[in-house]
């Protein structure tokens, strides 16, 4: 079966623009806020394959996306490397154990980190059974430095002023701790593929907090690091892979260098701008506004789909494939349901007509 997703990432003709969203599956959906209460926390469902599995197809069962996202949390990985995380409600995430040593660099474990985290492998393994043929299901990873910015502040963060005094006081160590943690995401996006993903994404969510001396020290290497060793096709079938730096516009050309099958843009950046600095070959996710579907009308939606399908067409001479719609980062919870399926089909309605 046709998958038009992977189509345009790989630049292959498509017949209208697909189109996915991160956090597709979350706090907006009744049924999802129904599965929640249920699961009894947030790790408790992140960590039950039945309900991991229910949680990434209802966006599925609602609307036409192009895509499923496995319902997972980039944090996982430093739980399984020993960390302890948990979640506080109204807070975020947070960990028992957070990095304040070399020496605790040093005791994180990755040894067994594939079979500590089997329930991720096994939510993806009963997706598949389910999903439809022609619709791709998307595994993904934080970036290194994303997590390590977890891993050093404990938790969330503002200003992000621990881990950039490791960054500029202690390089080596910083070093060290994004080596391992390359090795940690290297290990699970390719268990990932072998499980059934077919498509894989970084989420750099907090490499725009650097500047570009230190994104290019820091976070593009470790990017580059595990493109370079992530499985470029499983039984036979390409599983292409996107990195999304969110405040990476301005990095683009640098991005692209690491040969991604596609890069995720923020709104901060004209889709046309970045399609000129971008060679043929690198595809294109993005870029609505998360805030213009929470609160614009229809009518607005419709003009901001409009000016992005165009920017992309007309700066790629004609051709919407090669771009993959999306939002600029995750679907607020205050997002009314109803406007997610008008953005779905609108987006389908106006990309068949170009």
């Amino acid at each position: 079966m046709t998958k038009t997703l992977i189509n345009s990432i790989l630049h292959k003709p498509i017949n209208n623009t697909p189109i996915w969203l991160m956090r597709q599956a979350g706090r907006y959906l009744p049924e999802y806020r129904q599965l929640r209460s249920k699961a009894g926390s947030f790790m408790d469902l992140c960590t039950n394959p039945e309900l991991a599995t229910k949680v990434t197809l209802q966006p599925l069962h609602r609307f036409n996306l192009d895509a499923a996202i496995l319902f997972s949390d980039i944090l996982v990985i430093p739980d399984a490397m020993g960390l302890g995380l948990h979640f506080v409600e109204n807070e975020g995430p947070k960990f028992s154990k957070k990095i304040t040593t070399v020496e605790d660099i040093d005791n994180l474990d990755i040894s067994n980190i594939i079979n500590k985290l089997s329930y991720v492998f096994n939510t993806i393994k009963n997706v598949k059974a389910e999903l439809s043929p022609n619709i791709p299901l998307i595994g993904f990873s934080g970036s290194p430095f994303t997590l390590a910015c977890y891993m050093l502040e404990g938790g969330s963060s503002t200003d992000y002023v621990t881990v950039k005094k490791w960054l500029f006081n202690n390089p080596e160590a910083s070093h060290r701790l994004l080596n391992k943690i390359s090795q940690a995401v290297i290990l699970y996006l390719n268990a990932q593929i072998e499980a059934g993903a077919d498509v894989v994404m970084l989420f750099d969510s907090w490499g725009g907090v650097l500047s570009e001396n230190a994104y290019l020290e820091f976070s593009l290497p470790y990017l580059q690091k595990i493109l370079d060793a992530v499985k470029k096709e499983h039984n036979e079938v390409i599983i292409p892979n996107i990195v999304f730096t969110k405040g990476g516009g301005l990095w683009l050309t640098h991005m692209a260098k690491t040969q991604t099958n596609a890069l995720g843009l923020d709104w901060t950046i004209n889709i046309a701008n970045a399609k000129k600095v971008i060679t043929s070959t690198v595809g294109l996710q993005g870029n609505l506004d998360p805030v213009v579907l929470a609160v614009g009308d229809k009518s607005s939606i419709k003009k901001e789909v409009v000016r992005i399908l165009n920017a992309y067409a007309n700066a790629n001479n004609g051709n919407i494939s090669g771009h993959v719609f999306n939002l600029g980062h995750g679907v607020l919870p205050i997002t009314n349901p109803d406007h997610v399926s008008y953005l779905v089909d609108i987006v389908h309605e106006l990309s068949a007509k170009m």
